[in-house]
């Protein structure tokens, strides 16, 4: 059985920020969280217009945090940055399939049709710091190049300590179920990423040779799900819990562009009850903090 620090919170885009780890960590204080991916170029500008670029870790224990960019010594100093800034270790996208990040930037999901770059920026990153780094990948591009062995040998070779495997291609994107090959005879611990929802599917992973898991859409709505799966009892009030990411989400981003993010968080959080639906419709159209309290007061029965 897994222990509490091979049980992972993946990194997803626009949802595993500060706030919602906060809320995370509370109910997983030791589990191990990666960041939203953080563009290498913005980081290393220190655009002021994301904030995750001023982020410190030195408050939120077991935090990796993960980078994605094709530029090799941009890659290698964004490394350093959040090194700097107390990430315990640093991953590198390499799975991720949006046009935006895989075609036009050259970056995430591409890295596995370009092992020389790859390899550059794994050995240079892994230079750059002294933290553990490690890659998160995916089956291959598509069917026809089903090659994640090689990219974890190179990413082995190049220093890295571990790495998460997406059990789908490229091609795929989020749809179909994810497969999971044996690993039993890779040269570093790889963590199972896709589709793991209950303790049989860790079991299964175990048995497959993984190291540990990482749970991704499984924490939308549930940041509870990593100690529920650690196989703790939690006791949880959801409501109270909504009203405290929301508090966090406001403290993080300000009200007026935390009101619009936290709309997809109430959707999940209120996903299969009751009158979700009407709840659902009535926050979208809420632009006011004190207003969106009093629907989530109602809607969960808060006096």
């Amino acid at each position: 059985m897994f222990g509490d620090n091979q049980i992972f919170a993946a990194p997803l885009a626009g949802i595993t920020d500060r706030p919602f780890r906060r809320v995370i960590r509370q109910f997983s204080p030791n589990a191990p969280l990666v960041t939203e991916m953080i563009s290498c170029h913005s980081l290393v500008g220190q655009h002021k217009n994301c904030a995750r670029n001023f982020d410190k870790y030195a408050d939120e224990g077991n935090v990796g945090a993960q980078i994605f960019g094709a530029d090799v010594r941009l890659m290698a100093d964004a490394a350093s940055i959040l090194q700097d800034s107390g990430a315990k270790w640093i991953d590198i996208n390499m799975g991720c399939p949006v046009p935006k990040v895989a075609t036009r930037a050259g970056a995430g999901a591409h890295l596995m049709r370009d092992h020389k770059l790859a390899e550059q920026i794994i050995s240079a990153v892994v230079r750059a710091v002294q933290i553990p780094v490690s890659v998160k990948t995916r089956l291959g591009w598509d069917d026809n190049h089903r090659d994640w062995a090689e990219l974890i040998k190179i990413a082995a070779d190049c220093g890295a300590r571990f790495a998460t495997l997406h059990g789908r291609t490229r091609a795929q994107l989020y749809l179909g179920n994810a497969m999971h090959p044996d690993v039993h005879n890779m040269p570093i611990p790889i963590i199972a990423n896709g589709d793991i929802r209950t303790r049989t599917d860790i079991d299964q992973m175990e048995k497959l040779g993984y190291c540990g898991v990482m749970i991704g859409r499984g924490i939308l709505g549930r940041p509870w799900a990593l100690a529920e799966l650690q196989g703790q009892d939690i006791q949880k009030n959801v409501g109270e819990t909504v009203l405290q990411h929301l508090d966090f989400v406001i403290e993080y981003y300000g009200s007026r562009a935390g009101v619009p993010l936290f709309r997809k968080h109430a959707a999940w959080y209120s996903a299969g009850m009751p009158n979700s639906s009407e709840f659902r419709i009535k926050v979208n159209r809420i632009d006011d903090v004190s207003m969106l309290k009093v629907a989530i007061r109602d809607f969960w029965g808060i006096i």
